[in-house]
């Protein structure tokens, strides 16, 4: 005998195993799980798109254990050869602006970043892409990086590149927003969570909420970040680690204004290992430091301990006194433990469901999602609605070729 559950999951099988997502008649009714910078532009671009859409999210948009929490995140084009990528970031440039305009809300701070590598292979590859997406980059020598930015100490440095259309984000507003627009262009929200039942088998009976009730709709968009692995535990098995990151914030000199933001860049530093990464003045809260190791630990989001490491406070320390001499003896004025859920190439997934093709997965941020934002939600709105084809670099299939 065949039920409607196992009907459900062998013709959604069916449909994913060709590669098809059907194009949806206007109107259709689909529900984003995640309020994060993923599903909340995913939402709010599905509703620009004539969806109807229900947001799920337990604690809010950008809330404190969201890998989207957090005060400032950097944007930034340059991705070695990956063309996908650099080409989302300029079309993410283009929509941070226009919605930032249209919404009267600052988001982007434009202050540049700065790349700093032991020698010019890395710029080889990279600026050629980022010229032909409309960007303009800078490839500079370890003696005119220092002589434009005297603050930082080139040591080790045997080539930089700036990029003057980048800069950082600030994204625990810029979530806030995202969700605004959404309620306001006619957008529905349920502040619940999830239960982990059907989610294998299609949601057959629709999706299950922790007060007891259920959503119903056409398409099911899951952007829950470090909680997919808890979600989808057989489909996403080894394929999302959440890991645990440190960020601090120190405070700069009384009267030194090289740190602030209109004299200092966002800067990658790929000289030293463990790499680090920063950002000049994030609203006054001083410079932000952090390392990017996806060697670190596994974490929980839901009950993982949240006070930084007095070790670590020390690494970044001995770090900034390097790279930065006049930070040195810097207070910690403030600082924030969360997450990456990086994938194993640390590449984004978008996908169906492998036996339900209605179901979608959204993660793998891998640390550095944040800034695709209203790009990639655009994307997926187009691909959910079947207005374009799945990107092959973002299947669930490439972990199995």
């Amino acid at each position: 005998m065949i039920t409607r559950r196992r009907f459900i999951k062998s013709t959604s099988a069916a449909v994913a195993a060709q590669g098809l997502s059907r194009r949806m008649a206007p109107g259709s009714h689909v529900a984003v799980i995640g309020a994060g910078v993923f599903g909340g532009w995913t939402a709010l671009s599905l509703l620009r798109k004539g969806a109807r859409v229900t947001l799920i999210d337990a604690w809010g948009p950008g809330h404190s254990r969201a890998s989207s929490g957090g005060e400032t995140r950097v944007i930034r084009a340059s991705y070695g050869d990956q063309k996908i990528y650099v080409d989302m970031v300029a079309r993410a440039l283009e929509l941070w602006r226009d919605n930032e305009r249209k919404w009267g809300t600052k988001l982007l701070i434009p202050c540049g970043s700065l790349r700093l590598r032991k020698d010019d292979s890395y710029a080889a590859v990279a600026m050629p892409l980022l010229r032909d997406a409309g960007l303009a980059p800078e490839g500079l020598s370890p003696d005119e990086a220092q002589r434009r930015f005297p603050q930082i100490n080139m040591e080790g440095v045997g080539w930089a590149m700036y990029e003057p259309d980048a800069g950082y984000l600030l994204a625990r507003r810029a979530c806030a927003a995202v969700y605004r627009a959404f309620l306001e262009e006619g957008g529905s929200y349920r502040a619940m969570a999830v239960r982990a039942t059907d989610l294998e088998d299609g949601l057959p009976e629709g999706l299950f909420l922790s007060d007891g009730t259920y959503q119903l709709a056409d398409q099911y968009v899951f952007a829950c970040g470090p909680w997919l692995p808890e979600l989808f535990p057989e489909t996403l098995a080894g394929k999302i680690r959440p890991n645990r990151q440190e960020v601090y914030y120190f405070g700069t000199p009384v009267d030194e204004a090289g740190f602030g933001d209109d004299r200092m860049p966002c800067f990658l530093d790929g000289v030293v290992s463990p790499s680090y990464y920063g950002i000049p003045g994030n609203e006054w809260r001083g410079l932000k430091i952090a390392g990017g190791s996806p060697d670190a630990p596994s974490f929980d989001p839901t009950t993982g301990d949240r006070r930084v490491s007095p070790k670590l406070v020390d690494n970044a320390r001995k770090y900034m006194a390097m790279r930065f001499p006049k930070m040195k003896g810097a207070p910690l004025v403030e600082s924030k433990v969360c997450q990456y859920e990086s994938s194993p190439d640390e590449n984004f997934i978008v996908d169906q469901h492998p036996s339900a093709s209605h179901v979608w997965i959204l993660g793998g941020g891998s640390g550095h999602g944040f800034k695709h934002g209203p790009a990639l939600g655009e994307r997926v709105a187009a691909t959910v609605l079947g207005e374009r084809p799945r990107d092959p670099e973002f299947s669930l299939a490439r972990f199995h070729p």
